[in-house]
């Protein structure tokens, strides 16, 4: 029996993050572009280079969310809004949107996450960079 999984090439993290980088420069917002692998491991990382270095580790941070709860970091961000704030206490968690799943073959391959602007702007700019994957 031979067991195989889909996996996030370093070509492939950089075409999502092209189509992100794209997004944002359309929008003229600076921010910083992180995408892991399925073990949440740094696998490609952009910063704009007049963003704020913050925005470094957040990004990874959600990319890493994305995949250790195996869903969108808008979830969280939604339940601490609606009052959940149980979220808030749970070790990994990035409670703003930007942070999502990088599905391939319906297997979590990795996650990217997107950080420098508002919350939904981050969402948007993910939403592209996966976007990307469906022109395959």
């Amino acid at each position: 029996m031979s067991l195989s999984k889909p996996v996030l090439t370093l070509a492939l993290a950089k075409q999502i993050a092209a189509a992100a980088e794209a997004e944002a420069i359309r929008n003229n917002w600076r921010v910083t572009i992180a995408v892991v692998d399925d073990g949440g491991h740094l696998l490609y990382l952009q910063r704009s280079h007049d963003t704020q270095f913050g925005s470094v580790e957040t990004a990874i941070a959600k990319a890493y969310a994305a995949i250790a709860f195996r869903r969108p970091t808008k979830t969280s961000e939604d339940a601490v809004l609606s009052g959940r704030l149980i979220h808030l206490a749970l070790p990994g968690v990035i409670p703003a949107d930007g942070g999502v799943p990088i599905l391939l073959e319906d297997v979590i391959a990795g996650g990217l996450g997107i950080s420098g602007v508002r919350s939904s702007e981050d969402g948007q700019i993910a939403a592209a960079g996966l976007a990307s994957l469906l022109c395959d």
